[in-house]
């Protein structure tokens, strides 16, 4: 097998995904490489198949995800979040960033990181569209606590399901583990987030003495979106699948509320940004063809090499990790390191570094992590555009620390 090529296929595949040249969808570009690997045959179609199917619990997870943010901008209920979020800021810039960030660390820990980046960006962008202030130090907010707060439950982020596969924790087990340095990880991104923005969340909003009322079937599509966090929380304490109930409990509320209606069946439908699925069944076929060439190996000798440095060796395996996520993606990353985990079993500490890697270490970029890729999708559904120079001199700023802050706090708890 040509080692080189496969390598170089994935690169170009990710790279179309990122970059989007000739402005075709990212689902293009990975559906590209992967069906290249299948004709020049480095990868037999029968495992690309096989990887397909690996993925379908994300693909429901994401599916039931999409489906309740479209009910929510169809009924308002962005419009509505918008009004009450202007009005609890009284007036102060600094407060309604306040008052985001921590709304957001809120949909992250209880319905995904995903769900931040679809459900809460249009949001967002409708409470500053009201407010009449900038949009930027706000919207940075959805894409930066999507990763920092995604690993306080294993529902915060469709990689944890990645990297442990059927080995999930249940709920306690985790909270153990994780809750403390995700602590960390939340507020150390909000101080320099904050010290970052700090000259453009000053003064007064413009606050709009009408406020957007919520209708019958707006309350319904929010309650639908509280239930599907319940039932996700109730999944996860019982060490269950995720995707399946989330799919489930989203198609309910729709059916709910639209009442079966064929035409508002069809809206629904048709925002929904589909072209995402492809576009994740395309990466695992691509990591399963890199993995052939040798990849899964290569990732296990280096996990094994880390857990031989007794004090270093978590933080060079976040670090690593974080930044082979930001070259390729975190969720190519973390089926590299999930499979490399299951495949050559390595210390707590050290997997448990992996995962922070792998959860936060995408806030470096935009090319970081599937999150950032749904948000820049949402950001230009509204017409906003974000240039991947100026996200990475933020992040640069933002994810070190915090990453820093999180793996100290993991490899402490674990001795």
């Amino acid at each position: 097998m040509n080692t080189a090529l496969v390598w170089s296929i994935a690169v170009a595949a990710i790279a179309g995904v990122l970059l989007r040249p000739k402005n075709w969808p990212e689902a293009v570009w990975a559906c590209l490489g992967a069906v290249l690997m299948v004709v020049c045959r480095f990868l037999p179609l029968a495992q690309a198949g096989h990887a397909i199917v690996k993925g379908t619990d994300v693909y429901l997870f994401l599916t039931g995800m999409m489906l309740l943010a479209e009910l929510a901008r169809e009924e308002g209920v962005f419009d509505w979040l918008a009004s009450l979020a202007v009005a609890a800021a009284k007036g102060s810039r600094a407060r309604l960033f306040v008052l985001i960030y921590f709304v957001g660390a809120a949909v992250t820990v209880f319905l995904s990181n995903d769900a931040t980046a679809v459900v809460l960006t249009p949001a967002v962008y409708a409470a500053v569209q009201k407010a009449r202030t900038k949009a930027l130090p706000y919207l940075f907010i959805c894409a930066f606590i999507a990763n920092a707060a995604s690993f306080v439950l294993p529902i915060s982020n469709p990689a944890n399901l990645v990297v442990y596969g059927k080995t999930l924790p249940p709920l306690i087990p985790w909270l153990r583990t994780f809750l403390l340095p995700s602590i960390c990880s939340i507020f150390a991104t909000y101080a320099v987030l904050r010290f970052i923005v700090r000259k453009d969340i000053e003064g007064k909003l413009v606050q709009d003495s009408e406020s957007a009322g919520l209708s019958k079937q707006g309350r319904f599509a929010a309650w639908g979106i509280v239930a599907t966090g319940i039932v996700l929380i109730s999944a996860s304490g019982f060490g269950l699948d995720l995707g399946l109930p989330t799919c489930i409990a989203a198609l309910i509320a729709v059916l709910l509320v639209t009442r079966a209606r064929p035409q508002s069946l069809r809206e629904i439908a048709s925002g929904v940004s589909w072209s995402v699925l492809p576009l994740v069944a395309g990466l695992f076929v691509l990591v399963e063809a890199v993995n052939r060439a040798g990849a899964l190996s290569s990732v296990g000798g280096l996990l094994r090499w880390c857990a031989a440095m007794p004090r270093l060796g978590a933080f060079v395996a976040s670090f690593g990790i974080a930044a082979l996520s930001n070259l390729i993606n975190n969720l190519p990353s973390g089926l590299l390191a999930g499979g490399a985990l299951q495949a050559f079993p390595v210390s707590a500490h050290i997997r448990d570094a992996v995962l922070i890697g792998v959860d936060l270490g995408p806030n470096l970029s935009v090319s970081g992590s599937l999150a950032t890729v749904l948000w820049l999708i949402a950001l230009r559904r509204e017409g906003e555009q974000i240039s991947g120079w100026r996200f990475l001199k933020i992040g640069f700023l933002v994810m070190p620390p915090a990453l820093l802050l999180a793996t100290l706090a993991v490899s402490l708890l674990s001795r």
